[in-house]
């Protein structure tokens, strides 16, 4: 009888073990393709991004796994803010903040790339190219990882 307990409690143990490793595979999956990486914008709403000759940088953004915060610059001001990862490449951006710099000749309408990550439910990556997208539309923006 005794033998037979810990054969029960051994194979309870194994199942418990492997689901939980299993949960953190997908966690990795989900992080390890989107986030540790220089996202750079190449297009936002269908229009093609180039950085104006006036910029200090381009504009990008970059997901931080550790802290699941997001930094980036919008092509005048530094953007922070926080983000949620959901299975089904579902995203969520949160408390999004800028600094309030007044520049003038920008590449970009900070506004509409701020408005993106209000709206943006879900991404997609393939081959380096990040899109943010709302449903099934075309994509919000789109960014490519620079090494």
């Amino acid at each position: 009888m005794k033998t037979k307990l810990i054969i029960v409690f051994t194979m309870i143990a194994m199942i418990t073990i492997s689901c939980n490793s299993d949960k953190k595979k997908n966690k990795d999956t989900l992080t390890n393709s989107i986030t540790e990486k220089h996202w750079q914008l190449k297009t936002l709403e269908g229009q093609e991004v180039a950085k104006a000759d006036n910029l200090e940088r381009e504009i990008f953004i970059t997901l931080n796994t550790d802290t699941n915060s997001v930094t980036g610059f919008t092509g005048c001001n530094t953007i922070s803010g926080e983000f949620i990862l959901k299975e089904g490449n579902r995203i969520e951006f949160k408390k999004m903040l800028t600094t309030l710099k007044m520049c003038p000749d920008t590449a970009v309408n900070e506004s509409e790339l701020l408005k993106i990550f209000e709206i943006a439910d879900n991404y997609t990556i393939k081959d380096n190219i990040l899109s943010l997208n709302v449903g099934r539309r075309a994509p919000l923006a789109v960014f490519e990882a620079i090494e």
